[in-house]
């Protein structure tokens, strides 16, 4: 008699939910924070260029202070449009077609012949530029969890600030072997690389790629296992005291156009956003000259000391946005208030460091730090009360007001230098950090608080 034997059965798969969910999200964010690197690099370099561009094209510090802001208006004039074409194209195309623009005006730049056609080009790169930071962070909104969005958002500020970390050690290389024309030439290539890898790595939203599986989706929408909300995603833990001075309070959601420009909390941070990013303006695109002219560095000293404050900045870029997502629980005006305050503070201490390329860059790097660390916050404070549909065109009216500061300071900074002097110019930018400081108090905190004792 024989003995019929069975194979033993085959281990059943493991259930779908015991998979490990990848961490594509964070290869985008790779991805912008090299992206907007190069596009903050290609922004930053007239700053290095001015003072042997002014030897070709004769003007006056008001005439500097103008050309640099008209990049700055045409950037902040195209917050809106590029709002709406996100919305109707989405971020994948507008986006690409934006940088390899970017890279075009850029090297452009390069071969103009008169100040009239350098101006143009000016403009050209400002509307070029114009879709990149609300692609960046309708990105952000749609690829990260609430709990890591003010993280994200500071890695895409520090790549805002590393451009110009680059871009004065690079540039004075490149003037020092070839002239200043070339600097634009050779800064326009990598954009039309970059731009082919996010058409082909990054989609609209992270469940149309192929790259995401089912359980970093769950991370990213917040949902448990079973696809039920885990509950406490959007809320936050009390912080009594803090809380109290930061005015948190439970905000009705806004879900239309008309809720965006009716809403002071909006409004305000964009108010307080201009006049900080007006001071990053002021440091980007006039302390080179400061080095060259008052504190009498070599270009090579120069081109090092006037990277500090960026190295700073991605530093505290990185360190807000953390410092908002994991010892905050996503509070984000104490980053802007503490940015605020401080900067004010090293506006005095710069007006009176010793010309020690040493000292002064390490002064510029702690006013890079402390300027840089409520930067993220400004971009995420919307997301938390602005519906997704609505957050273009929030992000929008919060970039342009930024943008507009950014570009009425070095215009201001140019006439302060035609008639009075340096001292003006870091009072004038510790007035307006004060300023910003009072504003952003009048805004609300708006969270939802967990009952006490209520885990994450």
């Amino acid at each position: 008699m024989h003995t019929i034997t069975t194979a033993p059965a085959a281990a059943p798969a493991a259930p779908l939910a015991a998979r490990h969910p990848t961490r594509y999200r964070w290869v985008v964010a790779a991805l912008f924070f090299i992206v907007y690197t190069i596009a903050a690099a290609d922004r930053a370099n007239l700053g290095v260029a001015l003072p042997f561009l002014r030897k070709e094209f004769e003007m006056s510090n008001t005439d500097a202070g103008g050309l640099v802001s008209l990049f700055l208006v045409a950037y902040a004039l195209a917050q809106l449009p590029s709002a709406w074409l996100l919305s109707k194209f989405g971020v994948r195309r507008v986006f690409t077609i934006s940088m390899i623009l970017t890279s075009i005006a850029t090297g452009l730049t390069g071969l103009v012949g008169s100040l009239l056609s350098l101006k143009l080009c000016r403009i050209g790169l400002g509307l070029a530029e114009g879709p990149l930071p609300i692609g960046v962070t309708t990105t952000i909104n749609h690829w990260f969890p609430s709990r890591e969005k003010g993280t994200a958002s500071g890695l895409f500020l520090s790549a805002v600030k590393f451009g110009p970390v680059i871009t004065p050690i690079l540039g004075a290389a490149i003037i020092a072997a070839w002239g200043w024309r070339e600097v634009f030439i050779w800064f326009s290539v990598p954009g039309v690389i970059l731009a082919i890898f996010w058409y082909f790595l990054v989609t609209n939203k992270p469940g149309e790629s192929r790259f995401v599986n089912g359980e970093e989706l769950a991370v990213i929408e917040e949902k448990a296992p079973d696809g039920s909300s885990t509950g406490t995603a959007a809320t936050s833990r009390p912080m009594p005291w803090l809380d109290r001075l930061i005015r948190v309070r439970a905000v009705p959601a806004v879900t239309t156009s008309r809720g965006v420009f009716a809403s002071w909390n909006i409004l305000g941070c964009a108010l307080g956003y201009c006049c900080q990013l007006g001071i990053s303006s002021v440091l980007l695109a006039w302390i080179p000259t400061y080095l060259l002219t008052v504190k009498q560095f070599s270009i090579m000293n120069m081109g090092m000391v006037a990277a500090a404050p960026w190295v700073g900045a991605v530093f505290g870029n990185i360190l807000g946005g953390l410092l908002a997502d994991r010892v905050l629980d996503k509070r984000r005006k104490p980053g802007m208030l503490i940015s605020a305050l401080s900067t004010a503070v090293m506006m005095y201490l710069l007006i009176h460091a010793p010309a020690d390329p040493l000292q002064y860059g390490a002064l510029l790097f702690l006013t890079g730090v402390l300027l840089s660390i409520g930067f993220s916050a400004y971009m995420v404070y919307p997301m938390q009360f602005v519906s997704k549909e609505k957050f273009p065109v929030a992000n929008a009216v919060v970039n342009m007001g930024g943008q507009l500061g950014g570009a009425a300071t070095p215009w201001i900074v140019g006439m302060l230098l035609d008639h009075y002097g340096w001292d003006y110019v870091f009072g004038f930018m510790a007035a307006i950090s004060c300023l910003t400081f009072l504003v952003v108090l009048t805004i609300a905190e708006p969270l939802k608080l967990r009952p006490s004792g209520q885990q994450q």
